[in-house]
């Protein structure tokens, strides 16, 4: 399984290092252009998300009829195209069209998907675990990397450049090292199509996906500006706030994940993020030296980090496979729409009001959001059998759409194998081959 998603892992994680690489620096880059404001600067770093958000479904409707591979090489040539724009601005405008052009390469949820369809049924949550750790410490790594880069070598523009040179180099990673996903046959009724204000879950997973990444945004937008404006520290100092961020997000990551997947208590990692987040924020707002500002910076990326690695792998597992890529690029675009907000909101906020009457009305929203998670229902857990086609009896498939317990099956028509997920506290094994062999196989 690890080998198979290796290649994705890596590519995901370069484009999101792209991405964040200049979050840390982005705010006193934009702030220092010409005709530039709070608000502006919140456009810049936020904007990419807004065309992410509008182009998440678009591109993975295109990866359906044109494949996965073709769909994230257009897209990394794009998002390349839009890193060396913005690398070349001279002023807030053309930033600003680079930072769109970038975000308009949204192959998150294609990335995604393919790594659904490469894997077993039974690996997948493992593996949305993995790619969500990946994304985590590409996060850690480019807080660090980003102020270091860009003080030493030639500033935010040389950090755009380097994204591009990533961004070609996944093109590589991709066509060398990925294989063409299998086919799958999508064996469901009417009733198993996606509804999407029905799934009451899905739809927890989305707001959460949007305020995870509004206040990621937020904390990436007011740090540098406080630190500097505030506090007097220079832009070459910002590594101190940033590298005992990324140990601590690295420390806590880890077993945030493995709690949430073996132990099954997602809804517990969930709830002690946003506790963690309401904290950084009361710290933030009624902060009056740069070390009381320092420590809620922590605690805020101690609860980011907490959640952010298991977003995905819990959101995948209220769809079923033949709603996995809709459900994901909706998933996605919430986030990247979340992004924009807390950079565009948030400058505009700055510009009218007070850090700490933000911080308050954040600390508001969490506690909403955490009475929103208390309902979240925790994902069945299924077990998966997987029968060879030639042993089965394809008049019988169908009813397994009638059988309890059966929650839902597909045939795999690259290796010709039908999957079958069960609940086995209801059914077990035995009876399902006895519905679905053919005459005259035994059951083994």
């Amino acid at each position: 399984m690890f080998k198979k998603i290796l290649p994705l892992n890596i590519i995901i994680s370069l484009r999101m290092f792209g991405l964040f690489i200049v979050l840390p620096v982005l705010s006193l880059y934009a702030l220092n252009m010409p005709n530039s404001n709070h608000t502006m600067v919140g456009i810049i770093i936020g904007g990419y998300a807004l065309t992410q958000m509008l182009f998440q479904v678009p591109f993975g409707t295109m990866s359906d009829k044109i494949g996965r591979k073709k769909s994230i090489i257009i897209g990394l040539i794009i998002f390349a195209i839009g890193s060396i724009v913005a690398g070349v601005a001279t002023d807030i405008y053309t930033l600003l069209i680079g930072r769109l052009l970038q975000g308009a390469g949204a192959i998150g949820s294609v990335i995604t998907a393919t790594i659904s369809d490469v894997v077993n049924e039974e690996e997948r949550g493992k593996a949305m675990a993995i790619m969500g750790g990946s994304i985590g410490m590409a996060f850690a790594l480019s807080m660090v990397a980003g102020p270091m880069i860009a003080a030493h070598f030639g500033g935010v523009s040389t950090l755009f450049f380097m994204v591009a040179f990533l961004a070609l180099f996944s093109i590589v990673i991709l066509l060398k090292y990925v294989s063409n996903p299998p086919i799958i046959k999508h064996t469901y009724q009417e009733s198993d199509s996606f509804k999407f204000f029905e799934n009451k879950n899905l739809m927890k997973m989305n707001f959460t996906n949007f305020f995870v990444k509004g206040f990621m945004t937020f904390a990436f937008m007011i740090i540098p500006i406080v630190l500097i404006q505030n506090y007097g520290w220079d832009k070459t100092e910002l590594y101190k706030i940033y590298l005992p961020s990324m140990i601590v997000g690295i420390l806590v990551m880890g077993p945030a994940a493995m709690i949430a997947e073996k132990k099954g208590s997602y809804k517990l990692i969930l709830l002690l993020g946003i506790l963690f987040l309401s904290i950084a924020y009361l710290i933030i707002g009624l902060s009056q030296t740069y070390l009381m500002f320092a420590s809620g910076i922590i605690i805020f990326f101690i609860g980011f980090n907490l959640q952010e690695p298991i977003l995905q792998a819990l959101a995948s597992k209220y769809a079923k496979v033949h709603q996995r890529g809709k459900v994901l690029g909706i998933f996605n675009s919430f986030g990247y729409f979340g992004t924009f907000v807390g950079g565009f909101i948030g400058g505009v906020l700055l510009d009218v009001t007070s850090l700490s009457n933000i911080s308050y009305g954040i600390i508001v929203l969490c506690i909403g959001w955490a009475m929103m998670i208390f309902s979240l229902d925790n994902p069945a857990k299924t077990k998966v059998l997987y029968m060879p086609i030639s042993d089965t009896d394809s008049a019988k498939h169908s009813e397994l759409h009638q059988l309890e317990g059966c929650t839902e099956w597909y045939i795999n028509d690259t290796e010709h194998i039908l999957v079958i997920k069960y609940d086995e506290s209801i059914i077990d094994e035995e009876k399902i081959r006895k519905l679905v062999l053919s005459n005259g196989k035994e059951l083994i």
